[in-house]
């Protein structure tokens, strides 16, 4: 596995002004960890995460399973191995009030949840005050045992996540957990649009 996948804490930085959703993930010393840009004109998403910009070493693929879906699959593969990693599912009408998400193992059984942080919140967000208040997620397995966390910094003109996987440190495989905050920003950038 590449080692920019054994860190507990990245900072992950959306493009705004760009054609094309481009994501850059950087690690906790501040050096470009992972580069992310969107297939354009592709009818599913087609996202590809290379290890810098110069996008010679893809190292993760993360592909829609259908054209269009309310309750949208997202499976994520190691392009170095060629496995897949698992995947992501958006939980549909649960997700208008709430954004939430499961987090599947390559076999596609539950292993997690995503999930915004209070429902309260993410009203205020969609019909009062939008960017203007942050989104947090929630990662948690089990008994509701948060493993990671996803905290959107307060930005008017770009788009940051502080991602933290120190609450547990082996609970969560880093490729999907940063796939993971990827697919959030390209997807918080199309609703934005």
């Amino acid at each position: 596995m590449h080692s920019v996948f054994s860190h507990n804490t990245y900072l992950l930085k959306r493009q705004v002004l760009a054609l094309t959703g481009k994501v850059r993930v950087y690690t906790p010393m501040g050096q470009l960890g992972l580069y992310s840009e969107q297939k354009m004109f592709k009818l599913r998403e087609d996202i590809r995460v290379y290890a810098d910009e110069n996008k010679l070493n893809e190292l993760l693929w993360i592909q829609a399973r259908q054209i269009i879906d309310f309750a949208a699959a997202y499976d994520v593969f190691d392009q170095t191995s060629g496995m897949k990693v698992g995947a992501l599912r958006r939980k549909g009408w649960r997700s208008i009030m709430r954004d939430t998400w499961e987090i599947l193992d390559p076999m596609d059984t539950v292993i997690g949840i995503v999930r915004e942080d209070s429902a309260g919140r993410a009203l205020l967000r969609r019909f009062v005050l939008g960017s203007l208040l942050p989104q947090r997620y929630d990662v948690v397995q089990g008994n509701e045992q948060v493993i990671a966390h996803f905290y959107q910094r307060f930005h008017l003109f770009r788009y940051e996540l502080d991602i933290d996987f120190s609450m547990n440190t082996a609970a969560l495989d880093r490729r999907l957990g940063l796939a993971t905050g990827i697919l959030l920003a390209m997807l918080e950038g199309k609703q934005q649009s």
